[in-house]
Parts: C-alpha cells; sequence; structure tokens
C-alpha cells in the first residue's frame, strides 16, 4: 500500500455557545481536514483546528505546511511516510493531522472503528466556559441535568471570583466531578491562595495554573498542594513530559494530539506514563469529529494509564 494523493479541505462547525477561557473566545470549531488516498483505493482522514494561542498555529499555516510538503509522502508506504513527517520542521497541529491519516492505514481495527462512527466506552468532562458566576452556574447545571457529571471549570486571573465560582458550583452541586483548568493564567501566589481555599474540598485538579514555561513554579505548586497539578501547556512531546516528570513538577499529564503531533506520538507518551506509572489526563483542543474519534479510541485502548477525558468538542456543536 503507497499513497498516492493528499487532499485538503477547510471544515467549520459552529458551536452551540461560545468557548471562552484566559487564551481565547471561539465561537466555531474551524479545521483542516486531509484526505490521503492509498493506490488500493483506500481514503484516510486526518484533522487538526487552529489553535494559535497553544500551538502556534492557525488554519494557513497548518494548511501551507500540508500543502508545500505533500508530495513529500508519494509513493511511500504509511510506515516510511510517518518517519518522513517526523524529521519535517513543521507544527505540532500540521504533524498531528498528517500522522492520524498515515498511522490508520496501519492499524485496521482503529480505522474500521472510526469509519463507522467509533463510540467511546470512556466518559469525557465538558467545558463550563469562563463566565460570570451566575452564567457559570447555569451551564454547570444544564450539563448535570444533561447526564455530564464532570465538570471542567474555565478561568481568568481573577483568583477571587475563581474561588467564589467554584465554590458555589460545589455547593450546588455536591455530586458532580470539578476539574479546574487557568490556562497559565495565575501566578504563584494567586494558585495557592486559590488551593488554600479549596483545601479540603472535592476538587479533582487543578490544571496549569502557571505560564507553560514555569517549570520551577509549577513543581512549587506540586510541593505545595493537596490537590493535583496537571501539567497542559508545560508538555507538548516525550521530551517535555521526561522533564516535568523527572522534576516532580506535576502529578498528573495531560497529552492532546495537537500537542505532541498525532497518534504515534501520543502512543509513546501513552507507553512512557504506563511504564513509569504516572496517570494522564486525555485533553483536547476544539476539534473536528474525525481526530476526536481517533482519541477516544486511543483513551480506550489505555484505560490503565488515562485517568481523566477531556474530548467534549461534539458535545460543545450546535
Amino acid at each position: 500500500m503507497i499513497i498516492v494523493k493528499i487532499d485538503i479541505e477547510i471544515k467549520k462547525i459552529p458551536l452551540r455557545t461560545p468557548f471562552i477561557t484566559a487564551l481565547r473566545r471561539v465561537e466555531n470549531v474551524e479545521f483542516v481536514r486531509v484526505s490521503v488516498t492509498t493506490d488500493e483505493g483506500v481514503i484516510s482522514y486526518g484533522e487538526a483546528p487552529a489553535t494559535k494561542a497553544v500551538t502556534g498555529e492557525d488554519l494557513e499555516s497548518i494548511s501551507n505546511a500540508i500543502k508545500s510538503n505533500k508530495e513529500l509522502f508519494y509513493d511511500l508506504t504509511p510506515l516510511e511516510a510517518i518517519c518522513v513527517l517526523d524529521k519535517l520542521g513543521i507544527g505540532s497541529s500540521a504533524k498531528a493531522c498528517l500522522d492520524m491519516a498515515f498511522y490508520v492505514l496501519n492499524d485496521k481495527e482503529m480505522f474500521l472503528a472510526v469509519q463507522n462512527g467509533y463510540k467511546s466506552k470512556s466518559k469525557t468532562a465538558i467545558t463550563i466556559s469562563l463566565n460570570d458566576k451566575e452564567k457559570m452556574l447555569l451551564d454547570a447545571i444544564d450539563a448535570l441535568n444533561n447526564s455530564n457529571d464532570i465538570l471542567k471549570l474555565k478561568f481568568s486571573s481573577n483568583i477571587s471570583q475563581s474561588i467564589e465560582i467554584t465554590l458555589a458550583i460545589q455547593k450546588q452541586l455536591p455530586k458532580a466531578m470539578i476539574l479546574v483548568d487557568a490556562n497559565q493564567a495565575w501566578s504563584i501566589q494567586g494558585s495557592k491562595k486559590y488551593l488554600d481555599a479549596l483545601s479540603g474540598t472535592n476538587i479533582e485538579l487543578v490544571e496549569q495554573p502557571l505560564d507553560a514555561k514555569d517549570i520551577k513554579g509549577l513543581k512549587e505548586l506540586r510541593e505545595y498542594s493537596n490537590i493535583a497539578i496537571v501539567a497542559d501547556e508545560s508538555c507538548f512531546n516525550l521530551g517535555d513530559v521526561k522533564k516535568i516528570l523527572e522534576s516532580k513538577s506535576a502529578d498528573i499529564i495531560n497529552i492532546k494530539l495537537m500537542k505532541c503531533g498525532g497518534i504515534t506520538k501520543a502512543i509513546e507518551i501513552l507507553e512512557y506514563c504506563r511504564d513509569k506509572k504516572v496517570p494522564v489526563m486525555f485533553g483536547s483542543m476544539l476539534e473536528g469529529p474525525t481526530s476526536i474519534a481517533y482519541a477516544s479510541y486511543l483513551v480506550d485502548k489505555y484505560m490503565d494509564v488515562v485517568k481523566y477525558v477531556d474530548l467534549d468538542s461534539p458535545l460543545l456543536y450546535k
């Protein structure tokens, strides 16, 4: 089986309500979709959203990276294409888009599962976007009423407001599992204030409270906190993950296909974390249905490693 053609298109799916974090506001899921055709007539797909605030890539840069390099993969087997892709100096989302399309050509079980509409056995968190207290509380209640009892709360740099909203949601919805994501918005002092205020509660974790480069600060928080600290933007690839874990700077690692460069690299990280007995969150950007299906499939294959799942994009589609 060899690759004979790669096509690219831009897709857009409206969201039910705006997705708001400390980093961005989004009203549509917009992503690049590639279709890879082989000499046997088999077609596989890959997707990558525009998440410039995290990966530095937009739709244009992802598309251009794929267009300018796609002929390098012609007349190669999928495995050969993955090896060539690994050496290319393009963005992680562009790599992920191509890698997932190449990878599934060699994994018949995964290919067929996703083509037939894969339904995960695992339960995802659902995002409660950054907003005022009343709106976030209403959104949390609505999520719970729709059987979504794992809530991921998005917060800004306003620590007092973050504390107030968390306590309000926890009091109103005591049966909900609460995950907190600051998306790098907090300082060391602000993070400690939040952790002190929530100490003794059943908050599951705090994700990426500090700037992605502040590994020393992350380690300080992990040692300070009795709530699990998650590294997200601080770890893109396996090298980053090793650095975080060897320095004991986080309790949990968040793996995302768009950060690490696709299925091939995600499996490397999952295997490493399995070997080190480190729990992971398998997360996502606002992504299209195919990339979410691939991620969901991986989650179910690594249920012994994946403790938290954050693949809620399809639940947010309009």
